[in-house]
C-alpha cells in the first residue's frame, strides 16, 4: 500500500503532519478526521514532484460539474462549507483548482460568505454560478441551489459535447483529404508531368489544370501555409472588433444547416439559464443580464439585453422575445402563459428540454446528411486527380493504336 504525507491541524489550531500507510486519500482523510485533524494537504510519497497537467491553467466544466454536486450532497448532510471545501480541495487533481478551493476556504474561515469567496476567482465560478449561491445563501436553500446548478453544468457540458462529436467527423475527412489531395498534387503528379513531357503527350484539359495546379502548389507552398496562418490570425483579430463580432455571429445563425442547429443551441441555454436562475429566486432583471452574458452569440446578448430594458420599463418579457424575431413562437408562447400563470420557470424549463431535444435531433440529423456530402467531397477530388493522370494515357494509347 502506498504512503502518504499528510498535513493538517487540529482544533485548537496546532499545526501537524505526518506519514500514514493507506489505500487512498479518502482512506486518511478520513482517518485523519477521527482524531479531529482538520487536513490540509495530502500527497503521496514519491510523487511530491509530478508534471504539471496539460491545460493546468483552466478548470475544465465537467471538474466543476462534480464538485458541485459533491459540494451539495455534503451540504445536505449537514457539514460546514470550510470542512466541505477542505475535503473537496484535497480530492482534486487540478491544482489550479485545488488552490483556488483552498483559498475559498481561508476566505469563509475569515468571514466572508460563499459568494464573495467564490467571486474572487471569476476565471472558475462565473457570473452565474456566484448568483445562484448568492440566492442559495439568502434563501437558506444552498444545497438544493448547488443541485440545480450541478444538473445545469451538467447539461450544458452535454450539449458541447453533442456539438463538438458531430463536428470531430466531418473536420477530420476534409483534413485528410485536404492533406491526401496535397501530397498527390506535390509529389505525385510531377511524375505523371515528367512522363508526358518525355513522351510529347497530348494533354487534355483536366491534366493542364491539375499539372497547374501541382506547379502552383511547389512554387508557392511556403506561401500558401503563411497565408493560411495570417488568415487565421486575421479571422480571430476581426472577430475582436465589434463590428466583426456582429457580422459573423449573425452569419453563423443565418448558415443553411448549422445556423438551425446553432440557433436551437443558443435558444436551449438562454432558457435553461433562465429556469435555474429563475428557480434559484434570482430576479428576472438579473437573471436577464447573466443569461446575455452567457448566451454565446452577440446578436442573442443585445436581444436579451433590450428585453431586459424594457421589462425594467414595464413590460413583459414575451413581448420584447418576439419583436427580436430571434425566438420562435414556441418560446414566447410558453413564456406568455409562465407569466400569466406564475410559473415562468417551470415552462422555461420545458421549454430547454424541448430544445435540448431538438439540438440532439439536429446533431443527428447533420451527420445523416455530412456523410454523403464527405463521400461525393472526397471522390470529386482524389477521383478527379486520378482520372485527370489517366487522361493523357488514354489518348497515347489510341494514337499508338491508330497508327499500328
Amino acid at each position: 500500500m502506498p504512503s502518504y504525507q499528510w498535513k493538517g491541524k487540529t482544533k485548537g489550531g496546532k499545526v501537524k503532519d505526518g506519514i500514514m500507510v493507506a489505500g487512498s486519500k479518502n482512506e486518511v482523510i478520513a482517518a485523519l478526521r477521527k482524531q479531529a485533524i482538520i487536513v490540509s494537504s495530502v500527497k503521496e510519497k514519491g510523487k511530491e514532484i509530478s508534471l504539471p497537467k496539460i491545460g493546468g491553467g483552466k478548470v475544465d466544466n465537467k471538474d466543476i460539474a462534480v464538485f458541485t454536486r459533491q459540494f451539495s450532497f455534503m451540504i445536505d448532510a449537514g457539514m460546514p462549507i470550510n470542512q466541505c471545501l477542505e475535503i473537496l480541495g484535497v480530492m482534486q487533481e487540478n491544482q489550479i483548482f485545488q488552490a483556488a478551493l483552498y483559498n475559498v476556504r481561508e476566505d469563509i474561515e475569515s468571514g466572508s460568505n460563499l459568494a464573495d469567496a467564490l467571486g474572487k476567482h471569476p476565471k472558475i465560478f462565473n457570473e452565474l454560478y456566484i448568483n445562484m449561491v448568492a440566492a442559495g445563501e439568502t434563501g437558506g436553500i444552498l444545497d438544493i441551489i448547488l443541485r440545480r446548478l450541478a444538473e445545469y453544468i451538467e447539461k450544458s457540458v452535454a450539449l458541447k459535447r453533442a456539438i463538438k462529436s458531430a463536428m470531430v467527423y466531418p473536420i477530420a475527412v476534409i483534413i485528410v483529404a485536404i492533406i491526401v489531395v496535397a501530397v498527390i498534387l506535390w509529389k505525385v503528379i510531377p511524375v505523371f508531368a515528367g512522363l508526358f513531357a518525355g513522351m510529347n503527350a497530348e494533354m487534355p484539359l483536366p491534366t493542364r489544370i491539375t499539372v497547374a495546379m501541382s506547379e502552383f502548389l511547389q512554387d508557392y507552398m511556403p506561401l500558401i501555409i503563411v497565408g493560411v496562418i495570417l488568415l487565421s490570425m486575421g479571422y480571430k483579430a476581426y472577430y475582436k472588433t465589434s463590428h466583426g463580432h456582429h457580422l459573423i455571429d449573425s452569419i453563423k445563425l443565418k448558415l443553411p444547416v448549422f445556423g438551425v442547429m446553432l440557433q436551437k443551441m443558443v435558444i436551449a441555454r438562454f432558457c435553461r439559464t433562465m429556469a435555474t436562475l429563475i428557480s434559484s429566486g434570482v430576479p428576472l432583471l438579473d437573471s436577464l443580464e447573466i443569461t446575455a452574458k452567457t448566451a454565446g452569440n452577440i446578436i442573442v446578448e443585445e436581444a436579451l439585453m433590450y428585453a431586459r430594458t424594457k421589462v425594467e420599463g414595464g413590460s413583459s418579457l414575451s413581448e420584447p422575445l418576439q419583436d427580436s424575431e430571434l425566438f420562435p413562437p414556441l418560446v414566447t408562447q410558453m413564456i406568455q402563459v409562465g407569466e400569466q400563470t406564475g410559473e415562468i420557470d417551470a415552462m422555461i424549463s420545458k421549454v430547454a428540454e424541448f430544445y435540448e431535444d431538438e439540438v440532439d435531433i439536429a446533431v443527428e440529423n447533420l451527420l445523416a446528411l455530412m456523410e454523403p456530402l464527405l463521400i461525393a467531397f472526397l471522390g470529386v477530388s482524389v477521383g478527379g486527380i486520378v482520372v485527370s493522370m489517366y487522361l493523357p494515357m488514354f489518348s497515347l494509347m489510341k494514337h499508338m493504336s491508330e497508327q499500328g
